[in-house]
């Protein structure tokens, strides 16, 4: 599906928070050093953040905004340096039971940034989930509010 039809299904059946600007992406982008893909650049524009399926506090999918995506070393771990996980590694998504969903800003392929599960007590062991944002997005909002990558059967 494409990802304006998916922030069109984001905005009408779920939680999103109000646009992020250009202003706030540009100093997201100094602020880690990287430039989001096509993407998350869509995602942010149309709602810096989001939750799915429900509000805060009970969600499982909680899209952060620009000013909460940190390194997954430091949002899991608590600690900035290269024994506790890769540099590369960003949460977009916290799942609200240690369970993190980052991008690796050194895989990018054709323009997306691959998203990988990393779980508080196996991270910095990681499973690719989805291979574009835009893939993650259509899957959980198929998922009936479960994190899709753990079932057994597609969403």
């Amino acid at each position: 599906m494409p990802m304006k039809d998916l922030l069109t299904e984001v905005s009408r059946l779920h939680f999103p928070r109000p646009p992020a600007t250009a202003e706030q992406v540009a100093a997201f982008e100094k602020r880690v050093g990287w430039r989001l893909d096509e993407d998350l650049r869509a995602f942010y524009l149309h709602c810096n953040g989001a939750t799915l399926f429900a509000p805060l506090p009970d969600v499982n999918y909680h899209l952060l905004p620009l000013e909460r995506i940190e390194r997954a070393r430091v949002a899991i771990l608590g600690r900035d340096e290269d024994s506790a996980g890769a540099a590369t590694h960003y949460c977009v998504v916290d799942m609200q039971d240690g369970d993190y969903v980052f991008v690796d800003v050194a895989q990018e392929a054709n323009g997306r940034l691959p998203l990988f599960d990393a779980w508080h007590e196996t991270y910095p062991q990681v499973k690719r989930i989805a291979s574009s944002f835009e893939e993650f997005l259509e899957k959980a909002l198929r998922s009936g509010n479960r994190s899709f990558w753990l079932s057994g059967s597609p969403p």
